[in-house]
């Protein structure tokens, strides 16, 4: 099936017979943390290779039942999205770009031989899930209602294959800002030790594996005292790639940018994307090309790199303002992020909370 098809298939709606109490959510939403909160309700759709995508529900949050010999218990095959809906300063509920997060589920899925799901099942599902649980959208300074697509394999079968059975699901959980420390700079350790992807494998892909990869890396950054962890190449151990789930650029005195290249190794933002075109609206530079670890040393050193931030769904956009490494510290500008970033972030910020003019097109109003 074209993934830009069109699929009509008719959700069942059963809502939670036993939804949290008015009085016991507001109080979870008064400080959420980030990803412990869940709402009410989820989605489900089930695929065969004989019948395709069916059985489309929205029922009450659940545990899901697996057969042992599930083929994603064994060979990992799966795939997930990660996006956020918004309550708008007019009062309406809104969602920001979901037609790529539905698009890079797509492209995730042919990479990890799974179905594809159509791109307007997958937007219906997420104005389904919103549309029951909006009571669940916190309205709190970086808050939000961070959505969580997900599609499993789930036939029974212990062969090395493509599972002929996978389960779509999305839930929902209240969240708050993604670091603890809140707007503050956040201090990363590079790894030296460990990769997250190499050429040729599913590092463009949003996939578990990826991210199962990387946490001896985090746990690593976390001894060190630090919030987050990135990574070099594969092959050199040289050139910057990414952080543990987030895209990152580096800003110079100029004003010019540079991210590192979308060459199959690191995932494809949204955000990444989404700064890009605002920093070039803004008549800066952006350059996507490859940045070694010791270039970076040499310009924080003589001052030439001013700023560092990463950027995702999640997190927004953080400033970056130590390295810390088992070769010694960087040290960017002062330590504490820079007007670039901060700038940044406002305006993106400012866009999908309905405060800027949404010039280019991104804000999709949940009916």
């Amino acid at each position: 099936m074209n993934a830009h098809q069109k699929i009509e298939i008719a959700f069942s709606r059963s809502p939670a017979s036993n939804p949290l109490a008015a009085d016991a959510r507001a109080a979870l939403l008064n400080d959420p943390g980030f990803g412990r909160v869940f709402t009410d309700h989820m989605v489900t759709i089930r695929w065969t290779k004989d019948r395709g995508w069916h059985d489309a529900q929205v029922r009450a949050r659940e545990p899901i039942s697996l057969d042992p010999a599930a083929a994603v218990l064994h060979y990992g095959q799966e795939i997930f999205e990660g996006l956020k809906a918004y309550t708008r300063r007019d009062g309406s509920i809104a969602l920001f770009r979901p037609e790529q997060n539905a698009r890079r589920f797509r492209a995730s899925a042919v990479r990890m031989a799974m179905p594809e799901l159509p791109e307007a099942l997958f937007l219906q599902a997420i104005e389904e899930l919103v549309t029951i649980d909006a009571a669940w959208i916190p309205d709190g300074e970086g808050s939000s209602l961070y959505l969580r697509p997900f599609m499993v394999a789930t036939e029974a079968f212990l062969g090395v294959r493509p599972s002929h059975e996978c389960l779509f699901v999305l839930i929902a959980s209240s969240v708050g800002s993604y670091f603890k420390g809140g707007a503050k700079a956040v201090t990363v350790w590079l790894s030296d030790r460990y990769t997250r992807a190499a050429e040729g494998g599913t590092g463009a892909a949003k996939c578990g594996g990826n991210y199962a990869a990387s946490l001896l890396a985090q746990a690593e950054a976390i001894e060190q005292g630090c919030d987050q962890v990135v990574f070099l190449d594969a092959a050199e151990h040289r050139w910057v790639e990414e952080l543990g789930g987030m895209n990152i650029f580096f800003v110079f005195d100029d004003g010019s940018m540079t991210t590192p290249p979308l060459s199959g190794t690191i995932l494809p933002g949204i955000t990444r994307d989404s700064v890009i075109t605002l920093a070039q609206r803004e008549g800066r530079t952006v350059r996507e090309e490859r940045y070694s670890i010791e270039q970076w040393r040499a310009d924080a050193a003589s001052g030439k790199l001013r700023e560092v931030f990463a950027c995702g769904t999640a997190a927004v956009v953080s400033a970056i303002g130590k390295i810390k490494s088992a070769n010694g510290d960087i040290v960017i500008g002062d330590g504490t992020g820079g007007p670039i970033t901060a700038a940044l972030k406002a305006t993106l910020v400012g866009i999908q909370r309905g405060d800027l003019a949404d010039s280019e097109g991104w804000v999709r109003k949940v009916r």
